[in-house]
């Protein structure tokens, strides 16, 4: 099926966005792909795209549970054939996916690197018509990377196990010396590279020194009231007490950390993907395969690791393209603090010294008295010019006194806040919409964002279609899910012109 069929049909697409088609066409003409896309830039899309259009099994590698439900989920929505074999799953579940892909029904398999590094497994695999590979999060088996996990290292053997099939290896942050490795160790040097831009110009940057972390925080919230929002503590108890004080405060928040119970963490991820302003406190164990919309904030109340983990982290902020804002809040002890952790690390002399490059990096970023964006896009080895949306440009320090001591400055005037581009006519319809799509979801037991995306619903209240033909072409709405949803998002949208006469000439 070619390619932009399957775009339209599947996934309600009419054009491949900047930088997609090209990692897809190599995909499809049978090269391996290293692409590193910024968060947002829908890396899904050029693996799941060539997996639809090659005949066989695509094979998916992933590093959560949870992830993998959720885009077999929204496979499945769209009509796709997709399973995920885990851990989480009944085995006699896990046994019938098993069935369905033996048997060539599947055509997506979404797997952990752990399972599918098995001799078991890869025996199995071996003897199917396997087409495609995509690693995603790949940034995972660099020990340069900022999330390296030992498993990941297993599928440096891959290649051999599956010679003459394309491997496509995505992240959204990876620098040149993490990119190095992982071509070094997936593709043996030989494989064509995408580095899209790393500029996410919707977030504003703002860096704050650390002087009372709990007032600073709540001080902030007061301007993002009603919006969901992320908040990023070092430590277990550092998460537990911040939650007890925003609850204090009124907020809606839930914590996040490997010290809750499968259950505890499940619990806080669903309401935070389907429920409204809620706020999660967590510690970096949360946010991998994190693909809610409408995150308005992403606070740092203590030095992140790294500027690669620094981006990873901000990057969960503003998928949507909407104002989205990142505030960190750095003191001096925190500089103290990731060195000795380094120091602790038991990694080698080459491993200390890189680390600590990084580290400084990261200081300079902190201490930027020129664009901050334009120091984070440095980084990466991207220029920028002046962003006007960080707090360095919106308040720039006024003195050499205030330069060479770094002292604390306030964003006076904040840029206004984008307007969601909705038709007047159609701006009553949209909360009507999504509250329909929540309803769904419920009843369904999924991610409210996996019915439809809010820029679906957007196009829908803008468009708002009275017909089947005309509902098949809202962006986002490919034939599955017109068969599915379009008979009762219809009657919503005809039960609202009749209502108020709004509907389109």
């Amino acid at each position: 099926m070619a390619t932009h069929k399957v775009l339209r049909d599947v996934f309600g697409y009419d054009a491949f966005r900047p930088g997609q088609e090209a990692i897809v066409n190599k995909l499809l003409d049978g090269h391996h792909v290293l692409a590193v896309m910024p968060t947002g830039a829908g890396k899904s899309l050029c693996y799941q795209v060539p997996a639809l259009a090659r005949e066989g099994l695509s094979i998916v590698v992933s590093p959560l549970v949870a992830l993998m439900q959720d885009q077999v989920q929204a496979l499945k929505l769209q009509g796709v054939a997709a399973e995920t074999i885990n851990s989480s799953a009944d085995r006699d579940d896990n046994v019938e996916a098993w069935k369905r892909v033996a048997s060539g029904e599947t055509r997506i398999l979404y797997l952990s690197p752990e399972r599918l590094m098995t001799d078991r497994m890869l025996g199995a695999l071996q003897r199917l018509p396997v087409s495609m590979i995509a690693v995603d999060e790949v940034h995972c088996m660099s020990q340069w990377g900022a999330s390296f996990r030992p498993e990941y290292d297993a599928l440096k053997n891959l290649r051999d196990a599956f010679p003459n099939i394309p491997i496509g290896a995505f992240t959204a942050t990876a620098d040149e010396v993490t990119r190095k490795d992982i071509a070094q160790k997936l593709f043996g040097g030989k494989v064509w590279e995408f580095v899209s831009g790393f500029d996410r110009p919707n977030i504003k940057l703002n860096v704050h020194p650390k002087t009372n972390a709990s007032k600073q925080l709540i001080d902030f919230l007061d301007d993002h009231k009603d919006e969901s929002g992320i908040v990023y503590c070092l430590s277990r108890k550092g998460v537990e007490e911040t939650t007890l004080t925003l609850k204090s405060k009124g907020y809606d928040a839930v914590a996040y950390h490997a010290g809750l119970s499968a259950d505890a963490r499940s619990d806080a991820q669903d309401r935070f993907m389907t429920e409204k302003a809620v706020i999660v406190v967590a510690t970096i164990a949360f946010g991998m395969g994190i693909d809610k919309p409408d995150v308005r904030f992403v606070f740092h109340t203590d030095l992140p690791g790294t500027l690669d983990a620094y981006y990873q982290e901000i990057g969960r902020g503003g998928r949507d393209g909407g104002p989205a804002e990142a505030f960190m809040l750095f003191g001096r002890q925190d500089i103290a603090m990731r060195s000795r952790f380094i120091q602790q690390s038991g990694g080698d002399k080459t491993y200390i010294t890189r680390e600590q490059k990084r580290l400084s990096a990261l200081v300079d970023y902190c201490e930027a008295t020129d664009c901050r964006r334009q120091a984070l896009l440095g980084y990466f080895g991207e220029f920028s010019k002046p962003c006007g949306n960080c707090d360095v440009c919106v308040d720039p320090p006024r003195s050499a006194e205030q330069k060479s001591k770094w002292t604390n400055t306030t964003p006076k005037e904040r840029p206004a806040k984008q307007v969601v581009p909705v038709d007047p006519r159609g701006a009553d319809l949209l909360p009507r919409l999504k509250a329909l799509r929540l309803k769904l979801a419920k009843q369904r037991g999924v991610a409210a964002y996996l019915i439809f995306s809010d820029r679906t619903l957007i196009d829908m209240a803008n468009r708002m279609p009275l017909t089947k033909w005309d509902f098949g072409e809202v962006t986002g709405v490919g034939s599955a899910k017109q068969e599915q949803f379009g008979e009762v998002f219809l009657a919503e949208i005809k039960n609202f012109v009749q209502e108020t006469g709004r509907g389109k000439k």
